[in-house]
Parts: structure tokens; C-alpha cells; sequence
């Protein structure tokens, strides 16, 4: 049987391979072949591919994705620049093509709603949901609690009250009380 690391060596193998992770050069999406040769083109390319989503992956810029949609983007980007176009020309070039949702963060207008009132909609109704839930869960629990309530045997203050109540009714208070019966035999 092999004998296993110890906690401090596992703990140091945790580390080391944790800082080789962050010491390690993320992958990057963009290939060498699509760079502009004029490193302010490519700045710029790269700006404007930070702003548009990945129609494939959805939660990505185009410049983070290996999608071949995303390297279709990012080289119709770079070409926009090349012929001459701003970035704002860009940018609305491809949002006529594929729509507000190409965009990592839409304008707030009508046909946008969706995108920017769905997720805290989701938020509410959950919270709602789970607010009728607890209180449905205690009102259900509540009529036990009362039920023991109705049914534990008067301490002699009660017992006290309720003679002179029957008695100011003209009931005789010794008749109608019978001692508590033991409910547990």
C-alpha cells in the first residue's frame, strides 16, 4: 500500500498548482493571423470585441471565444476597421446584422426590456415564491400549536375565572367542572 502525502504536502501541492494557474498566460481566443499589423487597429479591434457577445457562446466576447462565429466576427471587425469605419460604425454595422442581443450590454430600450428586467423579474418572483412558502408552512404548523393550546388542562387561576364567570351566569360551577382527565394513560 502506498503511503499517502501528508496534510502539509497536500496542502503544498494544492498551492504550487494554484500558482502555476495564475502564473500560466490565459489562452487567448484571437489567432495570430487575425492581428492587424497597426497596433492601434488591433487595440481597437480588440476594444470592440470586448463589446460583442458570442452569438455561440453566449457568455463570452467574441475576443475570449474559439468559436468559428467569433473568429467570423472578429475578422469582420478588423476588416470594418481597415476599410475605415469608427468604432460606433462598427459596432452598429454588426448590431444590424444580429441585433441589441451581439451586444455584452444592450442599450435599455423597448425591444431590450427583456434583457435588462428578466433576470431581477426572476429574482422577485423567486423571493415571492419563497415568502407564500414559509408563510403557508407556519400557517399550517400554527393550528397544532393551538390545538395542544385547547387542550392542556386549566391551572387553577383559569379554573378560578371560569367558576365566577358561570356562576355570575347562574350556572352552578361545581357541577359542570370535572378535573382534568389524564390524557396520557
Amino acid at each position: 500500500m502506498a503511503d499517502r502525502p501528508s496534510p502539509a504536502a497536500r496542502r503544498l501541492i494544492a498551492a504550487l498548482g494554484l500558482l502555476l494557474a495564475l502564473i500560466t498566460p490565459p489562452a487567448l481566443a484571437v489567432e495570430p493571423q487575425e492581428v492587424l499589423s497597426d497596433p492601434a487597429l488591433e487595440a481597437r479591434a480588440r476594444e470592440i470585441g470586448r463589446e460583442l457577445r458570442c452569438l455561440v457562446c453566449q457568455n463570452q466576447s467574441i475576443d475570449d471565444s474559439d468559436a468559428d462565429l467569433a473568429r467570423d466576427l472578429r475578422r469582420l471587425v478588423r476588416e470594418r476597421l481597415s476599410a475605415g469605419d469608427d468604432n460606433q460604425q462598427v459596432i452598429d454595422y454588426v448590431v444590424s446584422r444580429y441585433g441589441d442581443f451581439v451586444l455584452l450590454r444592450p442599450p435599455l430600450k423597448p425591444a431590450t426590456y427583456a434583457l435588462w428586467l428578466g433576470p431581477p423579474a426572476i429574482l422577485v418572483i423567486g423571493a415571492g415564491a419563497l415568502v407564500l412558502y414559509y408563510r403557508r408552512r407556519r400557517a399550517a404548523a400554527a393550528p397544532t400549536a393551538r390545538a395542544a393550546a385547547i387542550d392542556a388542562p386549566l391551572d387553577q387561576a383559569d379554573e378560578g375565572r371560569l367558576s365566577r364567570l358561570m356562576a355570575a351566569a347562574g350556572e352552578n360551577p361545581s357541577s359542570t367542572i370535572s378535573p382534568p382527565e389524564d390524557r396520557h394513560a
